[in-house]
């Protein structure tokens, strides 16, 4: 692993453990107990780069996120552990590989916004978003949750999410989901899985 890359994730690390020591809530939203398993499904949204739909990526394995830029912690440590595993993927790997980064917050993160905080992390991470209507449809499909936060601070407020990695097979179908905090070798075990490997 690149020192570099190795010196983000102990950074990040301790970042999540002071989050966790000084502001988490335990009201963070999980989907419902007793609920349907999620089933996953198709969803278009809109990156820099233009749209973004599922049925477009057939034929690939698809890494699916919900957060938003503004995350202090909770979305940096995901990214930079799904990072990290597309970094032990060769080229030809990493070519039947889309991973894409939804923001639940579109409000605040524009389509350029999304373009390179996405990119910071991984050059295959397309940073996405959409209309309300269509966040809340794909987060309800995959099992997601989030909630606004109302704070008397200069970001206004913050968005409480589930934090899960949503693997998508090279057919569209939700194949996997692996709970926040997933180290990076298990990733890109479950990667590799999908491509076959």
């Amino acid at each position: 692993m690149k020192k570099p890359l190795l010196l983000l994730l102990i950074a990040l690390l301790a970042a999540a453990l002071v989050w966790v020591v000084f502001f988490w809530s335990p009201e963070t939203p999980e989907p419902a107990v007793g609920s349907e398993q999620p089933k996953g499904g198709d969803f278009v949204f809109q990156s820099n780069a233009g749209p973004v739909a599922l049925k477009d990526l057939r034929g690939k394995a698809v890494v699916l996120y919900f957060g938003y830029t503004w995350c202090p912690d909770i979305c940096p440590t995901s990214l930079g552990f799904l990072a990290a595993a597309l970094n032990e993927l060769n080229e030809e790997q990493l070519a039947d590989v889309e991973a894409v980064f939804v923001s639940v917050d579109p409000d605040r993160d524009t389509l350029d916004k999304l373009k390179t905080y996405a990119g910071y992390f991984h050059h295959k991470i397309t940073g996405a978003t959409g209309a309300r209507t269509q966040i809340d449809q794909a987060v309800k499909q995959y099992g997601a949750a989030y909630r606004l936060v109302e704070q008397d601070s200069a970001t206004q407020y913050l968005v409480d999410h589930s934090a899960d990695l949503y693997l998508i097979d090279k057919q569209g179908q939700l194949a996997n989901t692996l709970r926040h905090g997933t180290q990076p070798q298990e990733i890109l075990d479950a990667i590799l899985q999908l491509l076959g490997e």
